[in-house]
């Protein structure tokens, strides 16, 4: 199983378009990129892969990057930097399975999958399929299923990805604030690779108007704000989960630019091979 990561950045990406920071002159500098985010997973065994999230930036992610186009595709959430990709469908796929959860959100009064059907009732090359979260399935040769994570106020999911021959796992939190219910943490446990969102390092959790949450025993913030994890709430939870690997995904370019390039922050383009 071979994960890409095609997309590692936050709603508008490093470097954010008009933007002059340290943190967006310092990727130009590197040459480095984090578009919205979107992960490919490559079974090798079959030659199928799947793609978790539709990032809006799908057609440079495919010109740029060596992997083939997607068998399947998960959706997570409904924010337009996990969805809106899916137009790229048009006339690039015969036909594309996507799979989403049915579970109807109270916010929305629709579940993801509902929301996808309408707002891509013109692509008829795509066809959506429902999930009950935590309920596993098959795609590309892979077992897959959908954790519930939280990111008020809308309903948002992780993703657990295994291979039944190999045994390999990988994890992905999804956008998520450090307080992921106790059923998820159990189903994303001890990966070979997780993808946690750590959007900021906690520092930046004193420009938030709400500040940061579920604080540590030295009162460090996990969470910035309501809705994603701080860096060390993101490495906290990768110790919890006892993961082998982590690389921190899903992150702005609010990061001071002496540390927004450093380990475990990955760019668009890293590869795993589980």
């Amino acid at each position: 199983m071979r994960v890409t990561l095609l997309g590692t950045g936050d709603t508008t990406g490093t470097p954010t378009v008009g933007c002059g920071c340290d943190t967006c002159e310092r990727a130009r500098e590197l040459g480095v990129e984090r578009s919205r985010f979107a992960v490919h997973v490559e079974n090798g065994r079959t030659g199928e892969s799947l793609l978790i999230d539709l990032s809006p930036d799908f057609r440079s992610q495919f010109l740029t990057h060596d992997v083939p186009l997607p068998d399947a595709a998960l959706v997570t959430h409904i924010h337009f930097d996990h969805l809106d990709g899916l137009g790229n469908a048009y006339r690039v796929f015969d036909d594309l399975p996507v799979h989403a959860t049915g579970e109807v959100d109270p916010v929305t009064e629709e579940s993801v999958a509902g929301t996808i059907r309408r707002k891509y009732d013109y692509l008829d090359r795509v066809t959506v399929h429902d999930h009950d979260p935590m309920a596993p399935f098959r795609t590309c040769g892979l077992n897959v299923r959908f954790v519930p994570v939280d990111h008020p106020p809308l309903l948002c999911y992780g993703v657990v990805v295994e291979d039944p021959e190999t045994g390999a796992k990988c994890s992905l939190t999804g956008d998520t604030s450090y307080g992921i219910p106790e059923a998820s943490r159990a189903a994303l446990v001890d990966p070979d690779l997780l993808l946690a969102d750590g959007i900021v390092p906690a520092s930046a959790a004193r420009r938030h108007p709400l500040g940061g949450k579920h604080h540590d025993d030295d009162g460090v913030p996990r969470t910035f704000g309501t809705k994603h994890m701080t860096r060390e709430g993101a490495l906290d939870l990768a110790a919890e989960l006892d993961a082998d690997r982590t690389r921190l995904v899903h992150l702005a370019h609010y990061y001071p630019a002496d540390e927004a390039f450093a380990e475990p922050l990955a760019v668009d383009g890293e590869a795993y091979d589980l």
